[in-house]
């Protein structure tokens, strides 16, 4: 048997907090959804990130406590 969907949705506003590899988000309807993993390099570099020098240190700087 074929099941024949067809359906308009009209998004106004779509607000995604987070998403993560191996993250699905699906909007309508799917009988099947494919598996696809696509990295990209769109920074264009060569090699890999510098190490930091002290995984204790934080990396952004911040204030004293109050």
């Amino acid at each position: 048997m074929n099941l024949f969907v067809s359906q308009t949705i009209v998004i106004q506003q779509l607000k995604v907090e987070g998403i993560q590899n191996s993250s699905v988000l699906q909007i309508g309807s799917a009988g099947v959804i494919q598996p696809v993993s696509q990295l990209f390099n769109t920074g264009g570099f060569t090699g890999p990130a510098p190490q930091l020098p002290d995984p204790d240190t934080p990396s952004v700087p911040l204030g004293p406590p109050s």
